[in-house]
């Protein structure tokens, strides 16, 4: 009997994984709305007032001595080991080539390139903007600082806004930003705002950045995510370009053209014979004689009946007789039914 094997929840997954992959009929593509335009000023506001903030020592700077004085990392010393291996979550290098690895998958998944050249322009706006933003600040970092209660800005540091913070908004926000559904893009924009939130106090924790830096970080990031929107057509002409590359490098010369698809076999025509002989045949379902068999041939020589055999019991034995043991008393002696048995010409 032959019985079908249960498919466990792995074995579905990865059945799935080998289907041909498909281009979606349509792809959420975020416009540049009025809601958006807003969070983009109020966003480039909250920025420029950092920047004003710290550039004339206020209140800020003065908050910033005092969280680094204050030295959360030897308040609370049980949690530096675990936020040592948080903070890599805000790295360019590890964070960009596990989201690469997952964004790669579905632009395989779905025959497009978007996923990663929104990854791509993305980053490249992240090293732009905060790259040139570092450099022309130069803000020197808590264990580097030289003046207290200075804004330690022009000595040539690279600390303000934190790189960190906003590598966590822009990378791990992306996943929100190309979400498909909208409780998806909802549920990720919370996990990448807690995320990039955690980086962010974590590099206070650790001395590393000063809060007006994360707070400037925090702000880069969320330009970058806003701004995607306008980066939508550059990104869908690239795409073009690279398949319409693709595409030519497929025919190019001297590369072996695929083999033509077979012609449909043409329906068979039948001859006027074989429509006579056809037409003999018996219709189906009649009965068709048989042919008689021919006698079967035996091999010459003497053939003696059944009955004339001798008789083989199950309880005898074939083994010659012992010269000391006696005959078995129900079984005639072997010389004695040689010599009964009739003998026929050959």
């Amino acid at each position: 009997m032959r019985t079908e094997r249960n498919l466990t929840r792995l074995d579905r997954v990865f059945a799935r994984l080998d289907r041909e992959p498909e281009r979606p009929a349509h792809i959420d593509v975020p416009k540049m709305s009025r809601h958006r335009v807003v969070l983009f000023a109020a966003t480039l506001a909250f920025y420029l007032a950092i920047v004003w903030a710290v550039a004339i020592t206020s209140w800020l700077v003065r908050f910033d001595w005092q969280v680094m004085f204050f030295r959360p990392y030897q308040q609370w010393p049980e949690i530096h080991a675990f936020l040592d291996y948080y903070v890599v979550l805000g790295q360019r290098g590890p964070t960009a080539v596990m989201v690469a690895a997952w964004l790669g998958w579905r632009s395989w998944r779905q025959h497009t390139l978007r996923p990663l050249l929104t990854l791509g322009a993305s980053l490249l706006l992240l090293n732009i903007t905060v790259g040139a933003a570092k450099l022309g600040m130069g803000r020197l970092g808590p264990h580097y600082a030289i003046t207290i209660g200075s804004n330690e800005m022009g000595l040539g540091g690279d600390i303000f806004p934190s790189g960190h913070t906003a590598n966590a908004v822009v990378t791990w926000g992306i996943l929100a930003y190309l979400a498909s559904t909208p409780r998806a893009r909802r549920w990720l924009s919370a996990l990448s705002a807690v995320t990039s939130l955690g980086v962010g106090l974590t590099t206070v924790y650790l001395g590393t950045h000063w809060l007006s830096d994360v707070l400037l970080g925090w702000a880069a990031g969320l330009l970058i995510l806003l701004a995607l929107p306008w980066c939508e057509p550059l990104i869908a002409r690239s795409e073009a370009g690279i398949f319409a590359l693709r595409d030519l490098w497929r025919t190019r010369p001297g590369r072996t053209a695929p083999a033509p698809a077979p012609s449909p076999v043409p329906a068979p025509v039948m001859s006027p014979q074989a429509a006579s002989v056809d037409s003999e045949m018996p219709a189906r379902g009649a009965a068709v004689p048989r042919p008689p068999r021919s006698p079967a041939h035996l091999a010459p020589g003497p053939h003696t009946a059944r009955s004339e055999r001798t008789p083989v019991t199950p309880a005898g034995s074939r083994r010659p007789a012992h010269p000391d043991r006696p005959p078995h008393p129900d079984r005639p002696a072997r010389a004695a039914a040689a010599t009964a048995r009739p003998l026929t010409g050959g």
